[in-house]
Parts: structure tokens; sequence; C-alpha cells
């Protein structure tokens, strides 16, 4: 009940803290009528933005019951619509940042649980990451520090999180939101020594959408993103080298799960995509070649990572759409 869940919420923000025993007051008060409506999403965001001391439980109870209300309550039930997506952008962030790692966490929750969510909630959430790369600070980083333009191994693990949720129990491509922010960050990261995780992680996302435009039925983003294990044990590689092995191991390895669509399966596809997008409210855009071929060529060079992405585009000459290997023989010619 909403009036029990006003007292509980001002109590703590007093106090200043919520413990395990305020966890406890919150999740009698929030489900004593099997529901989480609208003041009583309102009240539980409050308490989280207004108390900066929580008990290792807040966490569980914040984002089961916000990604309760956000996916279940809501209509259509079981999607996010452009506007709700909107609503909860608002609620978890400041100036366009998520203000900790408890708001990023209920996001990726939302984006997994939901049987569709907007891809300006995935976007959203892939920037978070890219803003902690380029500023080197911010809530993801905590206390740490780092040299502007660095990604580590957790904020790689990180958006392969968010890519694996937004991809579902279904063979979803990587989409052109997705990988335009996927570009942002690996522009972001030229100046910096190569990280072998975002190298695989890069090159494997955007063959994805390669592949998925050139007529190809995708695998799971699980098997499509996966981390390789030999990424762990590579011993000291020059990048020449790791480009090498990258592509041999990393984009030969799932090249096999890609299976040729015919051309029914393709209008099939299409189809039901413009179906969630009219659930959700949200554009379909198209004409993803053009684009990916524009975005390579944006600023007349290619990264270390494009370098090892255009090795890979050569040695499937015969799979990539014709547009594409075009612009890549080009490349070739002027080097």
């Amino acid at each position: 009940m909403a009036s029990n869940l006003s007292a509980i919420t001002d109590s703590v923000i007093r106090q200043g803290q919520i413990t395990a025993d305020d966890v406890q007051n919150f999740r009698a008060a929030t489900y004593d009528d099997g529901i989480v409506d609208d003041d009583e999403a309102r009240l539980i965001f409050k308490a989280n933005t207004a108390t900066k001391t929580t008990d290792k439980v807040w966490v569980d109870y914040f984002v089961e019951s916000m990604t309760d209300y956000v996916v279940n309550q809501q209509s259509p039930e079981g999607y996010v619509t452009t506007e709700g997506a909107a609503w909860l952008i608002k609620e978890v962030s400041s100036d366009g940042k998520v203000d900790s790692k408890t708001e990023l966490e209920l996001l990726i929750n939302i984006i997994d649980r939901a049987r569709w969510s907007p891809e300006s909630l995935v976007t959203f959430s892939l920037d978070q990451v890219k803003n902690a790369v380029i500023s080197g600070t911010g809530p993801l980083r905590g206390n740490i520090s780092l040299e502007p333009g660095t990604i580590t191994n957790g904020e790689v693990e990180l958006l392969r999180r968010v890519l694996y949720a937004f991809g579902g129990d279904g063979n979803i491509a990587i989409t052109r939101a997705e990988a335009e922010v996927l570009f942002e960050i690996n522009d972001a990261t030229v100046s910096q020594q190569t990280n072998p995780a975002w190298m695989e992680l890069f090159c494997k996302a955007i063959a994805n959408v390669l592949m998925a435009h050139t007529g190809y039925e995708v695998p799971s983003r699980e098997s499509a993103l996966r981390s390789e294990a030999w990424l762990e044990q590579r011993g000291e590689l020059s990048l020449g080298n790791m480009l090498n092995v990258i592509v041999a191991k990393g984009l030969n390895g799932v090249l096999a799960a890609y299976r040729e669509q015919s051309s029914e399966e393709r209008a099939i596809f299409r189809l039901e995509r413009q179906r969630v997008a009219i659930i959700t409210n949200e554009e379909v855009t198209g004409e993803e070649v053009d684009w990916l071929i524009e975005r390579l060529d944006r600023d007349g060079e290619l990264t270390p990572n494009e370098e090892a992405l255009v090795d890979y585009i050569m040695k499937e000459s015969h799979k990539i759409h014709p547009k594409l290997m075009d612009f890549v023989s080009q490349l070739r010619r002027a080097a």
C-alpha cells in the first residue's frame, strides 16, 4: 500500500541509509496486494535516489520491483514502449548519465526480461559504458580513474551483457543503433593500447551486422558474441598477430553458425520486425549496408579493429553484400 510505503520512504531518507530490515519493510508494503503501482514506483525511486548508503539486499529488491513495474504492470504487458523507456531513462539518469551502477543493473534486467525493448533504452545503456571510456571517470568506474580512451575487460563484459540482454532468447542481429555506439567506443580507444577482448567483441558484433544484412540467419547473440577462452591464454602478441588470431579463431570460429536464408524467410523476418515496431511505437530503419560503408569511410582511414574487420570481409568475400565488397576492394587498391 502506497501510504505504508510513503512512511517507510520518509524514514530511510531521514536516517540517510537503507538497512536489511528496511528492505523487508519495503518488500512487504510493495507486494501486499501483489502489484507495484505508479505511486509505489515513484516512492521506490525516491528512496533509491535520496539514500547513498544501502544494504546489499536493496539492489536485488530495487531491480526486482522496478522491473516488475516496468515490464509486467505496464501495457502492453511484457513490452517496453518508447514512452516507457523515456520515463525510465529520466528516472535513472542526470544529464544523460546513470547515477550509479544500481540503475544500470536495472536497465540491463529490464531489457533482459522484456519481450522487446526500444533501441533507445539499449543504446542509452551502451552509452553509459561509452561515457566511462571517453571520460575515464563516472559511476561505472567507482573511485577508479583511468586515462580517457581506455576500455577495461570489465567494461567489455558489461557491453556484452547489454547486447545479450537485448538479444533475448531469439536470434536477433546487432542493430544499426547498437553498432553505432560500438563504433563510437572504438573511435575513442584508438590512441590507447589495443584491448584484445574489446577487439574481439567489436569485430564479432559488426560482422554480425554484415551477415544479417547479406541474407543470413544469425545465431543467438551468446553464440555470435561469446568470449573465447584463448583470449585469456594468448601471451604477448604483436598487434598484427593479434589481428590474425582474432580473425582466425574468433570470427571464423563462429561463422558456421550462420545460415543463408531463403527469400521467404527474409520477408517473414521483416514482417515480424514491423509487427513489433507497431506494438512498441518504434521506427524501423533499413539500408544497414549503406550505413556501414559510410561509417567505415567517415574519417578516411581505418582503426586497427576496423582493419581486422576488413581482413575478415576479404576472406569471406563470397558471403558479403556486393556493395560492401566493392568498398573493401577500393580500400585495398588505395592502400
